[in-house]
């Protein structure tokens, strides 16, 4: 990891940078023993290796297994695109065939084995590269990389053959992309770009296009990683090895399906820590897009609900279209740190002005109001009927003249401004080339960051193909909707990475006292009932109420006594989950007589319904709070995960609910509450008292903790409703359903 805290940096045999942080071994993390500091209570990986995949991008030699110079074969212009890339790298290319003595006039190699020197990187051109791979790792080969489809992505017959590929590679040392890739790692990059670069993964190849044309525009690319089918090197690899590098300033990502979402998150965080944006598309947001993306890929999409929450925990900028990934990317790749988060729209049109400046708002965006000295010094130059607030509209004429330049350089000195915005809705010469040009010269001497948006068409201007373009301070978009969304995601990002602090470094490591008493509670395969589930709450320091579980009448009347009316009385049994639904809650119970009678009927209608019963509840009544519901799932690609949301009965028909994916702390828990869509109640309406936010998110704490520790044992848990009271004094836990592995 980066600083000294965690041991020191080494390489291991699989080419991977990795962290020597004890001597005691542990289970394998990413192909290597693990170290116990480097495993959570749960025995989850807690750091990432870095895979040292320099001699993957750089080479010093290169064999194409199955090379071709025959026109008109795909191989051929295969080994023709490795050649030119090869020299660009300077590596030695070697053609492997067993019956050509040549290809492109280099002397052909008939096998791996006869090769004249060690390989660092094994092209393979060939239908099935199982045994290729045995070959390659006699010859210890570094990398591969198989072209070949009909893997996972076409079946239960094609995943079995990528499952064989995978464990060969595994024993071979050897460290390979792809199957289902193609030949995007080897394109031709500008080298005569400056300024931080955009390193670029997909899964898709196709799908990256767009931002690699990004180059045309003088925006600097340095890798391009097309994982494929990931039976070996992911997403979370290449995400890691470029947080890295130097030279990158952003991470943009096409995701179809993560291969493994604990590594996806490790590898996030690492770009977190160093301060590197990752923006990417993640698609499968609809059941359509799910199967689609399966089908193309083979790898689950997991629940979208929780991706996204995944990806905003650590700090990656989720968006939709491959338009908003390459403006997004290019953006935060290139832009210097914000100096205040105060938004500025600029025009020559009022109206353009006011219309993007609802969209702002609308964004999130945050828009300061000029302070009357600044709107007095504005109007040196700009008529007083016009509004120079902000948005700013200069009416067109000081555009024409040296008063253009001072209220650009006046916007830009106001401390409360960080970004200015200019809408040009299209080209107005010369007012339009005027107004260019100073937005360039301005943004030569100003740290912040000025944002065009050259709303033509047509898009063949000089002023926006030869100014805009040529310059590498301003940010220029073509609509407006992606320069917000940049935006955003750029002043989020530097707020995000503030003050970060990794959650994995404070993951719990060895289990709590609670765990042992929680342990005994567990029955592996069963639903705890409402009493066993409230003692292993209550063994986690979550408060439930006065409660006894009782078998009579005559003792449920005795319990009452000892609760205090008035009382709920509600069956209890391994297999109810929907009480209320089956009648099988009394509530607001104040006399002997009506416990008794209670009783009864709650008897009866459990053996009308054939449930199982292991008694009654009688239990405190708990009002004048605030209904929640905390709860634990399994996610298929990230393990548990802990969700807060508004609770009761329409739980639901509300679906108001956020996720965080283990471990996350006290800050996390707090960001979960306030983007609840009812987040105003914890605050108190209608004259209520505001609720006890701080017991909310202690029982969020308490609950993941729950989750690490007990790990795969814990297949559920629901707590429905917590009933957080007034601030001050706590929360509640008044139902718990849990599920056992």
């Amino acid at each position: 990891m980066l600083g000294s805290t965690h041991g020191t940096l080494t390489t291991d045999s699989r080419g991977a940078r990795v962290i020597a942080c004890g001597e005691q071994p542990g289970p394998a993390v990413h192909g290597r023993p693990a170290e116990v500091d480097d495993l959570d209570v749960s025995g989850r990986p807690l750091y990432c290796d870095v895979p040292d995949l320099d001699r993957f991008f750089h080479p010093e030699s290169v064999a194409v297994i199955g090379a071709s110079d025959t026109e008109g074969r795909p191989n051929t212009g295969v080994t023709r695109q490795l050649l030119a890339w090869s020299e660009r790298v300077g590596a030695r290319l070697h053609p492997v065939h067993p019956t050509r003595p040549a290809v492109f006039g280099i002397p052909c190699s008939p096998s791996v084995a006869d090769l004249p020197e060690q390989i660092d990187l094994a092209v393979l051109l060939v239908a099935d590269p199982l045994p290729v791979i045995e070959e390659l790792a006699e010859a210890k080969v570094k990398f591969a990389v198989v072209f070949a489809s009909g893997f996972a992505e076409t079946g239960e017959e094609g995943a079995a053959a990528q499952a064989r590929l995978a464990a060969a590679v595994a024993r071979s040392g050897i460290r390979l992309l792809g199957p289902n890739t193609n030949l995007n790692a080897f394109e031709h990059f500008r080298d005569d770009l400056g300024g931080p670069a955009i390193a670029l993964i997909t899964q898709s190849g196709h799908q990256g296009r767009p931002v690699f044309a990004l180059q045309e525009l003088g925006i600097r690319l340095s890798h391009w990683a097309p994982t494929g089918n990931e039976a070996d090197l992911e997403t979370a690899d290449f995400l890691s090895y470029f947080a890295e590098r130097p030279e990158v300033g952003a991470i943009a990502c096409y995701v179809e399906g993560l291969k493994d979402g604990r590594s996806f998150l490790l590898a996030a965080d690492r770009a977190a820590r160093r301060g590197v944006p990752v923006v990417a598309v993640k698609v499968g947001r609809t059941e359509t897009g799910a199967r689609t993306a399966a089908s193309h890929t083979g790898k689950l999409t997991g629940a979208d609900t929780v991706v996204d929450a995944a990806m905003r925990q650590y700090g990656v900028i989720r968006v939709d279209g491959l338009d908003e990934l390459q403006d997004t990317a290019a953006l935060l790749a290139r832009a210097r740190p914000p100096r205040a988060d105060g938004v500025v729209v600029y025009s020559i049109s009022g109206g353009t002005g006011a219309h993007v400046a609802d969209l702002a708002t609308e964004a999130g965006l945050r828009l300061p109001e000029l302070s009357d000295a600044k709107q007095a010094e504005l109007h040196q130059w700009i008529p007083e009927y016009l509004n120079v607030a902000n948005p700013v509209d200069n009416g067109g004429h000081p555009v024409g003249d040296a008063r253009g330049r001072k209220i650009i350089d006046a916007l830009l000195d106001d401390p409360e401004v960080g970004v200015l915005i200019c809408p040009i809705t299209g080209p107005f010469p010369p007012l339009s080339d005027k107004l260019v040009q100073d937005l360039v010269d301005a943004a030569e001497r100003t740290d912040k960051l000025v944002c065009v948006v050259w709303g033509s068409p047509v898009g063949t201007e000089p002023a926006y193909r030869e100014v805009l373009l040529g310059s590498s301070r301003v940010a220029t978009f073509r609509t407006v909707a992606n320069c917000l969304t940049a935006v955003r995601a750029h002043l989020d990002h530097h707020r995000f990475v503030t003050g970060y602090r990794s959650p994995f470094d404070s993951a719990p490591r060895t289990p709590s006292p609670s765990f042992r008493k929680a342990r005994e509670l567990m029955r592996p395969g069963q639903q705890l009932s409402e009493h066993a589930a409230k003692q292993l709450l209550r063994a986690y320091g979550i408060r439930v109420p006065r409660e006894q579980l009782v078998t009579s009448a005559a003792a449920a009347v005795r319990a009452a006594g000892l609760v205090g009316y008035p009382v709920v009385m509600k069956a209890s049994g391994a297999r109810i989950a929907h009480k209320t639904e089956l009648g099988l809650v009394k509530i607001g119970l104040t006399s002997a007589s009506q416990v008794r009678d209670a009783y009864r009927e709650l008897t009866d209608i459990a053996r009308y319904e054939d449930v199982s019963l292991d008694g009654v509840l009688v239990c405190q009544m708990v009002e004048r709070g605030v209904e929640m519901v905390v709860g634990v799932t399994h996610d298929q690609l990230f393990g548990p995960t802990v969700t807060v949301g508004l609770g009761g009965v329409l739980v639901e028909v509300l679906r108001d609910v956020a996720v965080r994916v283990p471990p996350f702390g006290e800050r996390q828990a707090r960001d979960m509450c306030d983007e609840l869509r009812g987040r105003a109640l914890l605050d108190g309406v209608r004259g209520r008292p505001p609720a006890d936010l701080d017991a909310l998110v202690e029982v969020v704490l308490r609950v993941q903790r729950m989750a690490l520790e007990l790990g795969d044992q814990l297949a559920e848990l629901d707590i429905n409703p917590l009933m957080v009271l007034p601030r001050g004094q706590g929360a509640v836990a008044l139902d718990a359903l849990v599920v056992c592995s």
